[in-house]
């Protein structure tokens, strides 16, 4: 015999079901009868089971979580001795039971499962979630760091004037999409661990409500968050572009396409994002559409487990595919790139063993800028195979993905010649207005001389106070002039290559 609850009244019953106290209460005044033998009520942490007779299967309606279709049921069998079954045809019945939640998760997270338990061991499988919060932490640690470094470079870039140039307003622009996936991504992180530790001390992932939880503004933040990452990938193929048409041409004819690259780099993603939330967000509603409820209506917006698992679904390649296609080129930039450097090196006659060096020290620069790192976060994670494998794998890809933004601002802007040259004579300002006028400015290193941004001898103090003053009076306007691009009716002249990746 099959119980089911009238779908009229369990969505109200899930809400009333959510703890062992009223749990009792509801069946306190419960006889059991002595016609037939009765599976008692029981709790199982998560929903309240009324008294079954022996011999039947009682279902409930799944409740809402990560991964879950509210649409479908769990169910619990009770034994011919009235006592309910353990998990496994092999498990003796027992008086708590199991509960069995298979039916309710996704297909995607059923897959998953699978994975996960490939090996048979329930202690592996626990081993690896455990690995998934340690990397979590990783994460957390990773992006705070990749924020801070953003931040002061561009502060830094949009700060100096010598630092204005085409190859910097692209870095920029990379700089502020990085910087807007990690607050978002941090943002959701925190939000999570606070639900996380709300829910281990109230019983529920109900009992506080935030952004995880929050219909709409979790979808909102989901989808700001893949334009963001959409767009820093698209950023860092006009990176591997520009760099390489710098490198390869002889001259770099025509005018800066400043408007080209801006609708390529913010633009574009807004497409890929809308085409993507919009195909997400109609088939996440309609595994979670119940008629009877009004947990999902109308344009299927919204879901109770708020997109969880999205990335597991096909839909997600709208935003992958070009995400991988960008990889993919950059990676073809970078090789020919390396080419023209060991056939210029070659020209000048240097040692195989200096060719090589340089061309190394080239490829691991440029490697980060490019985004070339992220192949391993596009890999399936390794769940099926063992314990160690997949935790190589995913401390490495989320290290790399982590850390990323703090390692290119210090390759490109806290080691680069031409910003240590800028702040260096931005302290040998300072220091000489406030009579400190026997501290040496730092002789360019070798690495930047060749690659002048300011005039090799400065003016007397007049000089330096009309630029501090200037400084002064256009720090109100530091936000547009940072990404103020200059109207010059001239051709500009060829920009010369990359201090960053000279050798």
């Amino acid at each position: 015999m099959v119980s089911t609850p009238n779908p009229s009244t369990d969505v109200s019953q899930l809400f009333l079901n959510t703890s062992l106290d009223s749990c009792a209460y509801k069946y306190e005044e419960f006889v059991i009868p002595n016609t037939v033998p009765y599976c008692n009520w029981t709790w199982d942490t998560i929903l309240c089971w009324p008294p079954a007779p022996a011999g039947s299967v009682i279902r409930q309606r799944c409740p809402p979580g990560h991964g879950i279709d509210t649409s479908k049921y769990a169910e619990r069998r009770c034994s011919a001795e009235g006592r309910w079954e353990g998990r496994g045809k092999d498990a003796s019945p027992n008086m708590l039971g199991w509960t069995n939640y298979t039916p309710c998760y996704s297909p995607e997270v059923i897959q998953l499962f699978r994975k996960l338990y490939a090996g048979g061991s329930n202690g592996e499988a626990d081993i690896k979630i455990d690995i998934a919060e340690r990397t979590r932490t990783l994460e957390i640690v990773g992006f705070s760091l990749s924020l801070a470094a953003l931040i002061i470079s561009l502060v830094i870039f949009c700060r100096f004037r010598s630092l204005h140039n085409n190859r910097t307003r692209i870095h920029k622009n990379l700089f502020v999409a990085m910087v807007i996936q990690v607050i978002i991504r941090l943002t959701l992180y925190i939000d999570q661990v606070i639900i996380r530790n709300g829910g281990k001390r109230y019983g529920t992932d109900s009992s506080r409500h935030g952004i995880d939880n929050t219909p709409y503004l979790c979808e909102a933040s989901y989808i700001l968050l893949e334009y963001a990452r959409t767009s820093m990938f698209m950023w860092m193929f006009i990176e591997g572009l520009y760099l390489h048409n710098v490198v390869t041409v002889t001259v770099f004819q025509g005018r800066f396409p400043h408007a080209l690259y801006a609708f390529v780099g913010w633009g574009g993603p807004v497409a890929l994002a809308a085409i993507w939330a919009i195909t997400t967000a109609h088939y996440i509603g309609q595994q979670n559409f119940n008629p009877s409820t009004s947990l999902a209506k109308g344009l299927f917006i919204t879901s109770p487990s708020c997109w969880w698992g999205y990335n597991l679904t096909p839909y997600y390649w709208i935003l992958e595919g070009p995400r991988l296609a960008v990889v993919l080129l950059n990676f073809i930039f970078l090789l020919n790139i390396i080419r023209v450097l060991i056939v210029k090196l070659r020209q000048s006659h240097t040692s195989d063993v200096e060719q090589v060096r340089k061309a190394v020290r080239a490829a691991v620069v440029l490697v980060p800028l490019l985004g070339i790192t992220n192949i391993l976060n596009m890999t399936e994670a390794p769940l099926d195979r063992t314990a160690l494998e997949f935790a190589l794998w995913s401390y490495v890809t989320h290290f790399l993905t982590s850390f990323q933004g703090f390692f290119i601002a210090l390759l490109y802007c806290f080691l680069n010649g031409e910003v240590r040259v800028a702040l260096m004579k931005s302290l040998s300002v300072y220091l000489s207005i406030r009579g400190h006028h026997d501290w040496p400015v730092r002789r360019p290193s070798m690495f930047s001389a060749a690659y002048g941004t300011a005039p090799e001898t400065e003016a007397p103090h007049a000089a330096d106070s009309n630029r501090n003053n200037q400084t002064r009076a256009g720090n109100r306007r530091w936000i547009t002039f940072c990404f103020r691009v200059q109207k010059d009716t001239n051709q500009p002249a060829p920009e010369p290559a990359p201090p960053e990746t000279s050798v």
